[in-house]
């Protein structure tokens, strides 16, 4: 009888220690980190401005340092310059460096965006710092809603870590 009794006090005081042991991982993310699930902490100096990252073969990126007409139309078309600056096609006009890139010309993509231009203002490296993103109704905002969603899950991330 001594020996349930035990057994018992062993499997109570373990299953106790596990818990204990589990709300602990729990509570300080050791799971996710381990699993890989936790995202990692958005860095503002690598996001663009509005939250965005430029992925590597971007045509309006690319066809700028390659002087690539071909991928300056193809960027042309994609972010509706005619329709959004009334500018015809010019190979000249029409190149992008990076929106953060502060040693090299602005193209008409940079120099019209609002929410680049707010965020230089307010001194900020990317929207998720500011305090006034989710109110905000700048143009990039309303042309894209969805964006502006994950933007403010993104700034959710950053200031909760």
């Amino acid at each position: 009888m001594t020996t349930k009794i035990k057994r018992r006090k062993f499997l109570n005081k373990t299953t106790q220690a596990g818990i204990g042991f589990c709300s602990i991982m729990l509570s300080t993310n050791v799971f996710s980190l381990a699993s890989g699930n936790l995202k990692d902490k958005p860095d503002p100096v690598k996001l663009n401005y509005c939250g965005y990252q430029c992925p590597e073969n971007c045509p309006f990126l690319k066809g700028t340092l390659q002087n690539n007409i071909e991928l300056k139309k193809e960027a042309y078309a994609q972010w509706k310059i005619k329709e959004r600056f009334d500018i015809d096609f010019d190979p000249e006009k029409i190149f992008c460096y990076g929106c953060k890139t502060r040693d090299k010309p602005e193209g008409v993509v940079l120099v019209n965006c609002t929410v680049r231009s707010c965020s230089m203002e307010k001194e900020l490296e990317c929207c998720i710092e500011c305090d006034e993103l989710i109110s905000c109704e700048k143009d990039l905002w309303t042309r894209f809603p969805d964006f502006k969603k994950h933007v403010i899950e993104m700034q959710k991330e950053y200031k909760k870590i």
